[in-house]
């Protein structure tokens, strides 16, 4: 099972990124890096292609890969697209973060 869900929402969004960037192969990596300022930040970016040991995941017509490190920390997660004006744009909803930093992207794992 792939461990992220996104939005249709999402979906639609990253289809335009992908789109713009006139790839249609292309796929969405999603995952998780050491850094930030409450210990992990989030990956989200369009890629030409998957690398061979990645989980991948076809979404309404958009192919998502997460490396299998990232999969653990990412285990329930959604992707989220919001229009909001105040805080809109991609959002990861992550069960297994403790907590998140101000700026949204950089998160610590609860114990």
């Amino acid at each position: 099972m792939f461990p992220v869900t996104l939005t249709h929402e999402a979906i639609t969004q990253v289809k335009r990124m992908r789109d713009r960037k006139g790839d249609p192969g292309a796929v969405l990596r999603v995952g998780v890096k050491g850094g930030g300022c409450s210990g992990f930040e989030y990956v989200m970016r369009i890629e030409t292609e998957a690398k061979p040991s990645d989980l991948i995941q076809d979404f309404d017509g958009m192919t998502v890969v997460c490396d299998p490190k990232s999969a653990k920390i990412l285990e329930g997660a959604s992707l989220v697209y919001t229009g909001n004006l105040m805080s809109g744009g991609f959002q990861f909803e992550n069960p297994n973060a403790a907590k998140s930093c101000g700026c949204g992207t950089s998160f610590t794992l609860k114990s």
